[in-house]
């Protein structure tokens, strides 16, 4: 399969970039900086995706069959890249044909309001009671523009007409690739908390032709 991947030197990105290159599929990253993905069997296009430059955005995706985005803030500055960026790239998706894309959001974000949902559940029905009264409220709180930003960019998926998934991943960590975790479709985990950054991205790879992911959230936990 011919896959982009977007903002692939980024935590998540960067390993579905390595574990699509590994599992043998034809890979073109886009980057900021093309020097920190540098290989010979990798392709890489130069694109901000904070100011995104379309003529760019359409050359990285000609002939592909997917997109896989990690696209995110990494710091304060970067606030509103996900959905400006994620809306770049669904115009050259649609220019280009291409119609699969699979991006990364965040387990609360079924509970942020957002343009395309100003009156979200209060509660995603996968969360425990911790989660629900005492975990997610502090880190919405604490990551609010953040969050803001990851459910304005599932608004624009949304709206985009395209086969798109977006992953809600819980906590984070760098541990190893398991391969074994439990995913939901529409809602959280129950009882999740945590995954790797691996089991993430090797998540992105897995569902690429599932149709029942199409249009849809999914859950991921270990």
């Amino acid at each position: 399969m011919r896959l982009t991947v977007v903002a692939a030197s980024g935590g998540i990105g960067r390993l579905a970039l390595l574990q699509a290159v590994a599992a043998g599929h034809d890979v073109t990253a886009v980057v900021r900086d093309p020097a920190k993905v540098a290989s010979d069997i990798i392709r890489t296009v130069a694109v901000d995706l904070a100011r995104p430059a379309p003529d760019a955005l359409r050359r990285a995706l000609a002939g592909s069959d997917a997109v896989l985005s990690g696209l995110g803030a990494a710091t304060k500055a970067d606030f509103g890249v996900a959905e400006r960026g994620t809306a770049a790239l669904c115009e050259a998706m649609r220019a280009t044909g291409v119609r699969r894309i699979v991006a990364i959001s965040a387990a609360p974000i079924g509970t942020v309001p957002s343009p395309g949902r100003p009156n979200p559940p209060r509660h995603d029905p996968g969360d425990a009671f911790v989660q629900r009264s005492i975990a997610y409220p502090i880190v919405k709180a604490m990551l609010k523009k953040r969050y803001a930003d990851l459910a304005r960019m599932e608004d624009v998926l949304r709206a985009s007409s395209l086969d798109w998934t977006a992953l809600r991943p819980p906590r984070l960590n760098d541990k190893e690739l398991t391969g074994r975790y439990r995913t939901e479709v529409g809602r959280n985990v129950r009882g999740g908390g945590i995954i790797s950054r691996a089991d993430v991205a090797h998540c992105m790879l897995e569902i690429l032709d599932d149709p029942a992911t199409y249009g849809q959230t999914v859950g991921l936990s270990d």
